[in-house]
């Protein structure tokens, strides 16, 4: 599933072969906008994340689907949402 909130340039829709792209649990415009891929605001992208990850609604939608391929387009593939999200869905009581 992809969890970006923006589809990554150079991906056709149509070819990409996704069961699922969740928009909606990716980190706000704002947050994304504040840590701008920038590894010295990691821990601080990852509290505010871990926090809109809590009152998300949207997140019932990442359980129940089995062995999960978290997609994200970025770059740097230790800070990163894909990340932040893997560790919040491993401390899901469900997920153990």
């Amino acid at each position: 599933m992809l969890v970006d909130r923006l589809w990554p340039r150079g991906v056709s829709k149509a070819k990409a072969d996704l069961d699922l792209w969740l928009k909606d649990v990716a980190p706000s415009t704002e947050l994304r906008a504040w840590f701008g891929h920038r590894p010295e605001r990691f821990a601080g992208f990852r509290e505010r994340y871990l926090a809109e990850l809590a009152d998300n609604p949207a997140v019932g939608q990442l359980t129940g689907h089995g062995d999960t391929t978290l997609l994200y387009s970025a770059h740097d593939t230790e800070h990163n949402q894909a990340v932040v999200l893997r560790e919040f869905l491993e401390s899901l009581p469900e997920s153990r």
